[in-house]
Parts: C-alpha cells; sequence; structure tokens
C-alpha cells in the first residue's frame, strides 16, 4: 500500500522559526527591532493563555511582545488612541488584538484603527480587501498556515480542486483567494450545501474548517486526497479535529490533531511580525 505522509505541523514550525531567530538577531543588531504588541481587552482566560503562548514562541525566537491589558470598562477613545500610538511606534511592527473584545466594544472600529502595514493577523478591513484583490497584504493567520504546509512539503496546488468546508472570515473565506492567487480551482461548502459528500469527494485538497469533531467521515474523501484539518475540538479530554481517523487512512497526506495547522499558527504571526507584507 501506499505510505501516508503526516504533514507535521511543529517540525514546519520548527524549521521556520530557527530562519526568523536569525533575521530578528541581525535586525536588531542593525538597529531594527521586531516587536509584536499584543492587545487584550478584559483579560478573558482564553486570550490570556493564547497571549502567553504567543509570547513564548516569540521569545523563543527572540522577539519582545509587549502586552497591552485594558480592564473591561475601559472607554473605547482610549483603547482606540492606544492603537494609534502603537502605529507610531517604530519598534512595534505587529500589532495583534485577541478576540472576542468584551461585548460592549466597537470590535470593527478598534480593529480598523491598525495601520495595515501591522495588521499581522489581516482582521483590517483594508487587509481583506487588498487579499480580495490579489495585492500585496496579510492574510488571516490560520489561512496562511495552510497555504504554507502545502508549500513546505511541496504539495502541488496548481489547477487541483480544493474544497473548503467552512466559510468563516478567518479560514475559509480568505483560503478562497490565497488558493485562486495559486491557481487551484475552489469549492466552498458550509451548513446549506446540498449534497455536501459528492462535492468533498472531488477533493483533490480538502480543508476542513467547520469546528465539528469528526465531521469528515471516511465516505466523503477520495483516495489519495490530501486532507487539512483546521479544527480544533474539545471531546472526552481530548483535542480532536474535524476529519474522522478513518478519513485518515485513506488520504494520501493529512495534517494531525494536534500538532498540524494549529501548530503553525503562531509563526505565521510572528513571520508577518518580523517580514512585514511580502510581495
Amino acid at each position: 500500500g501506499r505510505m501516508t505522509m503526516i504533514l507535521d505541523g511543529k517540525n514546519t514550525a520548527a524549521l521556520r522559526k530557527e530562519r526568523l531567530a536569525t533575521y530578528v538577531r541581525e535586525e536588531r543588531e542593525a538597529g531594527r527591532d521586531k516587536k509584536l504588541a499584543v492587545l487584550l481587552v478584559g483579560g478573558s482566560a482564553p486570550s490570556e493563555m493564547y497571549a502567553q503562548s504567543v509570547r513564548r514562541v516569540a521569545e523563543s525566537v527572540g522577539m519582545e511582545v509587549v502586552l497591552c491589558r485594558f480592564a473591561d470598562g475601559t472607554p473605547q477613545a482610549e483603547i482606540v488612541a492606544a492603537v494609534g500610538d502603537l502605529n507610531r511606534r517604530v519598534d512595534i511592527t505587529g500589532i495583534l488584538p485577541l478576540l472576542p473584545l468584551p461585548e460592549a466594544y466597537n470590535t470593527a472600529e478598534i480593529i480598523n484603527a491598525l495601520s495595515p502595514c501591522k495588521d499581522v493577523d489581516g482582521q483590517t478591513t483594508v487587509s481583506k480587501g487588498r487579499l480580495f484583490a490579489g495585492e500585496p497584504s496579510f492574510a488571516p493567520c490560520t489561512a496562511q498556515a495552510v497555504v504554507t504546509m502545502l508549500i513546505d512539503y511541496d504539495i502541488p496546488v496548481q489547477g487541483k480542486h480544493v474544497v473548503i468546508v467552512g466559510r468563516s472570515d478567518v479560514v475559509g473565506k480568505p483560503l478562497i483567494h490565497l488558493f485562486l492567487q495559486k491557481n487551484a480551482t475552489v469549492t466552498v461548502c458550509h451548513s446549506k450545501t446540498t449534497d455536501l459528500s459528492g462535492i468533498t469527494r472531488q477533493a483533490d485538497i480538502l480543508v476542513a474548517a467547520v469546528g465539528k469533531a469528526g465531521f469528515v467521515s471516511a465516505d466523503m474523501v477520495k483516495d489519495g486526497a490530501v486532507l487539512i484539518d483546521v479544527g480544533i475540538n474539545r471531546v472526552d479530554g481530548k483535542t480532536v479535529g474535524d476529519i474522522c481517523t478513518e478519513a485518515t487512512t485513506k488520504a494520501a497526506a493529512y495534517t494531525p490533531v494536534p500538532g498540524g495547522i494549529g501548530a503553525l499558527v503562531s509563526t505565521m504571526i510572528l513571520e508577518n511580525t518580523a517580514y512585514g507584507i511580502r510581495e
């Protein structure tokens, strides 16, 4: 039988972080600091955990993270003004607002206050518009991680049929544009799709981003497809993806959960912060 290739996000991240550490050090020695500002409003536990994990990864490549904490109830205008200050700071090259913000805030106003050249998770309307138009821009990092994984494993995308299950603003929608730029044929499916499995079985590359444990079953996948699992679900104390184990046995290659796409996301944020918008 054919060997199934495991697309290892930890390994991919480790190789990229080595290059990144060298670059960050050289830039700092040349007097060009690359720092990431992380905005935390209200300090929800998941956001706090994520901020600390980003900081750990950043420190591993010698990059400083500036945590900007605001108590819930801080006036909207004060947060917008703080974003303006971060935009003007030359040493801060990336700004990452952690979502969701507490309900009282106008999230769009705070996000769109970010300078697009520091919008390292592609959250602003300007970044989304640039991505749509095929102009150089930052893309949401989970979507960027999907494309990066395929590039790093030399999996061809041009002319392939990519089927994406899920149409979120952070994964499904940006992937449409990232894959079209690479000359793939793209189909997007979602909860209202008729004959979902009839479509997913046509996929050369199947991206699952629905947030439902084991949603993609073996009969939804054609033999030899490449399976990209973006799902992170907790089941019985374990982290599992959107693609069931039986389906991965039919694949030519697949991303595990954990240790797949999720393991690469924070590296994308740090790359964007260090390298800026790449042509």
